[in-house]
This record gives structure tokens, sequence and C-alpha cells, in this order.
């Protein structure tokens, strides 16, 4: 089994098929999609693919230590909004192919008008897991 982490951007990559804002969204088609997100994270507890995953809201900072006996810096760089990560999963599967499947799929949950989304997902293994790549 290796680990990886899927990571929901709010903008990134090409535009997805259906590309409304979900600031433009309806409340039911918000409810929809976190609704897909929700019953597709329980079929994965089912199978014992599922680690953890967390929404995210856009707002944040980034932080650096700047010096001993200093406070933390809390200003800049800041990141661009297709940058900002939305939410996240960690899934632990048998092999790449089979994070690359799941991955897909959670790229069609379903946004305004309820059509499927088919945003990009960043799928990437855990530093030091080697995952058994199927051809």
């Amino acid at each position: 089994m290796a680990k990886y982490l899927l990571l929901k951007h709010y903008r990134g990559a090409p535009a997805p098929v259906n590309d409304a804002p979900m600031d433009q969204w309806t409340p039911e088609e918000i409810s929809a999609h976190i609704q897909y997100m929700n019953d597709f994270a329980a079929r994965l507890e089912k199978t014992g693919e599922f680690v953890d995953g967390q929404a995210l809201a856009p707002e944040g900072m980034w932080v650096r230590y700047d010096g001993e006996g200093r406070p933390p810096v809390t200003d800049g760089p800041f990141a661009e909004t297709k940058d900002l990560i939305a939410g996240w999963m960690v899934i632990d599967v048998d092999s790449q192919d089979r994070a690359v499947e799941l991955a897909g799929e959670l790229s069609a949950a379903p946004g305004a008008g309820g059509r499927p989304i088919h945003e990009w997902l960043e799928l990437r293994p855990f530093y030091g897991e080697s995952p058994t790549i199927t051809e």
C-alpha cells in the first residue's frame, strides 16, 4: 500500500469543463458537491483506502521564522488565487494506477447545474513511499 495526497485547488491547471466558480453556485449545487465528496470518502472507508480529508477556507497566511526572539513573519509572499488549496484527501492504495483511477473519479464531482466539473486534482505520493506501478 502507498499513501497519496489528492489536492483540490481553487484554481489551477487548465480550466475545468464546468468552470463556474463555487461562489456562483446555488446552495443546492454546493450541497450536491459536498455530498459527492462525502459519499466518495465513505466508499473508500469501506475498502480501507481512505485515510483522511478536509475542506479548507480560502483565507490563510504565510508564516516564516524570523530569528531567535523575534515573532514569526506573517506578511507575504502571497500565492496567486489559483494556487490556493481548497481541500485535500489522503488515500492508501495498492498502486499508482488505483490512485490515478480514484483521482479521476473524484474530479467528476458535480458543480454548476449538477454537471461534473472535471477539475484537475494534484496527485502526490507521500515522500519515502514506494508505490507499486502496474503496467
